[in-house]
């Protein structure tokens, strides 16, 4: 069911009911002085009805200096769909997932003959709202579409970014939208899959490009997903396979908006190339910790040379030194250097033709002077040997597979969501699964992590410091983890295979210094519904503050503590209705759920953009840890 935005409003931002604040012009300040805040936990949605839509039920509690307290409820407010026609693109109007080629036009889905339609992704994800000379600016990555119009999974499919001017109601802090258009990124070669992201303390919006191609496959395997996805990438975008290029992708963009409005763009190749799920920067403005997303992922860290200015530093990954494997696991973290780099630097590499193999030699089994790793790139053992002179090379365009030559851990596992806590020197960060290359391994490969099993995964919390030889105060120095999940030997009448009151696999986190609250957003299949989570740290409560349709994931999480006078959590979901057929549910009638959700807004058809309101503003006055 289509719904188009006549003047950019969803149903949900028309409504005429007001959205309630801890704080306004009027509130004195001792008043919102706040001592204490504490989420007051949801049910689990247990009918048809509320297992199709996105909503909460969770309230939130507020207990100020002053001895007043406070209970009020939270609202799911939704901006838009991905599939509503807010964006004007060369005098029309297109749907906010629509995919841009290199000329500005909406790449077309020609799956269903004689129907040609423009591709609409159903995944958004990161959300940054930037406020630019007195006006707010929403950045929202559309990072896939999950199936074409003839119900075939897309693969090489062009990925983009909408840029959405939103304004916010001074007396009630509704924020609806003002006007969209789509992000240009033809001189970046395009987009390449944007999962998670953040915003810098400079007003900028950083994105990624997830499960960048395999250089070695793309190159010597014409039959291999890595092939045929860059080309049909190259076709779809520029027009033509000449232009396919593997390492054009797997790096992180950086987004400005300027005062008249208008969009930038620049790619930091000189943070390496990996599957970037999200790049944070830490409180010295200088230092910067990544997601790596898949199965046998690296940690990576980059120190640049100047503040605020990513474009030039110096690359290292983490060595995982284990010391505990159980309860989610923890370990010490050595950082190993890769190499320091320019983006002018690294794109020259790229721009001259480099290939996979210019960098490496490889054998088919063991051999002297050729080391066996096992990461990401390729997710099979390789055997490897670095060519002489071509450190620059592996640094920053095969970051994985040269840091595993030099000795860093390629074990880790679906490493998702980052935020930081900049007054405890804290950060956390999301391994969506503990399991798989997170547990022991054959010998034929370095095994650092051998945690026990936990499908459900964990989040871990991040000690910040110094580390010798590192020009940085912020080095992440131990891990370990700090709110875990349990998996179920068997489904309950939900379908659910992880206990559906504690987390399931982890993705999204966002940091609240306000409420001094981790907010974690699931992605997760152990989950029939998926929900977003209330973790206080210095109670350790968690609280279920919002669920996303049955089969969507909750994305694009960002606490954002005050925006004229308002707080709020921009939280999206992606994918509604995936994975149902797979489902053993016996407390609903499973078929009457799969047509609820096609007469809603349909099974993998478009992703929701939107936040939660009613979040507490006020003073930070109360005692952290």
């Amino acid at each position: 069911m289509k719904r188009t935005l006549i003047v950019g409003l969803s149903a949900a931002v028309l409504s005429s009911s007001l959205i309630p604040t801890f704080a306004d012009a009027h509130t004195s300040r001792a008043a919102r002085d706040i001592k204490k805040v504490e989420f007051l936990s949801m049910d689990a949605p247990s009918t048809v009805n509320q297992m199709v839509k996105t909503y909460t039920e969770a309230k939130v509690k507020v207990t100020y200096q002053n001895g007043k307290t406070e209970i009020k409820p939270l609202n799911y407010n939704q901006l838009f769909l991905s599939q509503d026609k807010i964006v004007e693109n060369k005098g029309a109007m297109i749907a906010a997932g629509t995919p841009i080629d290199v000329n500005g036009d909406p790449i077309i889905d020609r799956s269903v003959p004689d129907k040609p339609e423009a591709f609409v992704s159903d995944a958004p994800d990161s959300n940054s709202l930037l406020e630019v000379h007195g006006k707010k600016y929403m950045v929202s990555h559309f990072e896939y579409d999950s199936i074409d119009n003839a119900g075939n999974e897309v693969k090489g499919l062009p990925a983009s970014m909408t840029l959405t001017e939103v304004v916010q109601d001074k007396k009630t802090g509704k924020l609806a939208v003002k006007k969209a258009s789509k992000i240009d990124f033809k001189n970046v070669n395009g987009l390449w899959t944007p999962c998670n992201g953040s915003t810098t303390p400079w007003g900028t919006h950083l994105g990624s490009e997830e499960y960048e191609p395999d250089a070695r496959a793309f190159e010597s395997d014409p039959t291999s997903s890595a092939y045929k996805e860059v080309n049909a990438f190259a076709e779809r975008y520029f027009g033509t396979k000449e232009k396919a290029n593997p390492y054009f992708y797997g790096f992180t963009p950086e987004i400005s908006v300027d005062r008249k409005g208008k969009s930038s763009v620049v790619k930091h190749y000189s943070t390496g190339r990996f599957s970037h799920e999200m790049m944070q920067i830490l409180p010295d403005q200088k230092t910067a910790i990544f997601g790596d997303d898949g199965n046998n992922t690296m940690m990576f860290m980059y120190v640049a040379d100047k503040k605020k200015d990513f474009s030039q530093g110096t690359l290292y990954a983490a060595k995982f030194n284990q010391t505990k494997a159980t309860e989610g696991g923890a370990g010490n973290l050595e950082w190993i250097k890769l190499g320091h780099a320019s983006d002018k630097e690294v794109k020259r590499l790229i721009d001259k033709g480099t290939k996979f193999s210019d960098i490496f030699e490889t054998a088919d089994a063991p051999a002297p002077g050729f080391k066996a790793v096992k990461t990401a790139a390729s997710k099979k053992v390789e055997y490897l040997k670095l060519k002489p002179g071509k450190e620059k090379e592996a640094a920053f365009l095969e970051s994985r597979r040269y840091g595993a030559l030099l000795g860093a851990t390629s074990e880790f596992n679906k490493m998702e969501g980052i935020t930081v806590n900049a007054q405890d020197k804290k950060a956390y960060i999301a391994l969506s699964y503990v399991s798989g290359s997170t547990e022991k391994q054959d010998g034929a490969v370095q095994d650092d992590i051998q945690l026990e099993k936990r499908e459900s995964g964990a989040t871990f919390e991040i000690d910040l410091g110094r580390a010798k030889g590192i020009d940085s105060r912020y080095v992440p120095t131990n891990m370990q983890a700090l709110v875990i999940g349990e998996d179920l030997a068997k489904p309950d009448a939900y379908g659910n295979t992880a206990n559906p009151n504690l987390v399931a696999n982890p993705d999204n986190l966002a940091y609240s210094a306000t409420s001094n609250t981790l907010f974690i957003g699931e992605d997760s299949s152990l989950h029939t519904n998926n929900f977003v989570w209330a973790y206080n740290l210095k109670t350790k409560k968690l609280s279920r503050i919002l669920s996303v349709p049955v089969g969507a994931e909750a994305t694009g999480l960002r606490s954002l503590d005050r925006v004229g006078g308002y707080s709020y959590l921009l939280s999206n979901y992606q994918h509604p209705g995936e994975g149902l057929n797979g489902k053993q549910i016996t407390a609903v009638d499973p078929k009457k759920l799969e047509q609820a959700m096609q007469e809603g807004i349909g099974i993998q058809k478009t992703g929701g953009v939107g936040y939660l309101s009613g979040l507490p503003t006020g003073q930070k006055s109360y005692s952290h840890r």
